[in-house]
C-alpha cells in the first residue's frame, strides 16, 4: 500500500486497474524471493540420488522458475509485461525440505518482485509435481519477498 493509504491498483470508482507508468523514469530493479517445500528425508534422498523417476527434479524446477518468471505478466492480470535482464534460481537442499531462491533483475519503469515471487512459486510447484507420487505429504511455504532495489540510471544510459 502506498504511503497515502490508496491501493495503487484501484481506480476512483473501486474498479482494479493496472496503474500507468508511463510518466514513470527507466530504473536498474532488482528482486530477490525464496521459498521453501517441505519433504520426506526419504523424497529429499531420491532428489539427491537423481532416482526420481520424472528425472532430475533440481534442474526441472530450476528451469521451471525462470519460465514461469517470463511469465508472470500473463499469470497476474494487472502485473507489468517487463522485458527481464535475469532470472536466476538456487535450489538448495536442507534436512526438511527444498529451500528456493531467485533472483530476477531488469531496467524498467517498474518492479520485478512479481516476477521473482512467481519463479519461486512454480519451481515449488514443479518440485511438488515431479515427486508427488513418493511423497504425499510435501507443503509448499515461506514464499516471500527477501529483497528489493532500485538503482537511478546514468542520463546517458536512461536516454537509449
Amino acid at each position: 500500500m502506498k504511503e497515502t493509504g490508496k491501493l495503487s491498483h484501484i481506480d476512483e470508482k473501486g474498479s482494479a486497474r493496472m496503474v500507468d507508468v508511463s510518466a514513470k523514469p527507466v530504473i536498474h530493479r532488482t528482486a530477490i524471493a525464496e521459498g521453501k517445500i517441505f519433504c520426506a528425508p526419504e523424497t529429499l534422498a531420491l532428489i539427491r540420488e537423481n532416482q526420481i523417476k520424472k528425472g532430475d527434479v533440481l534442474t526441472t524446477a530450476n528451469l521451471a522458475g525462470v519460465m514461469g518468471a517470463k511469465q508472470t505478466s500473463s499469470l497476474i492480470p494487472l502485473c507489468h509485461n517487463i522485458v527481464m535482464d535475469q532470472a536466476a534460481l538456487d535450489l538448495e537442499i536442507e534436512e526438511d525440505g527444498i529451500r528456493i531462491t531467485a533472483k530476477t533483475v531488469c531496467t524498467d519503469k517498474t518492479g520485478i518482485e512479481m516476477e521473482a515471487l512467481t519463479a519461486v512459486s512454480v519451481a515449488a510447484l514443479t518440485v511438488y509435481d515431479m515427486c508427488k507420487a513418493v511423497d504425499k505429504k510435501m507443503r509448499i511455504g515461506e514464499i516471500r519477498l527477501i529483497e528489493k532495489t532500485k538503482t537511478p540510471l546514468p542520463p546517458a544510459a536512461a536516454a537509449v
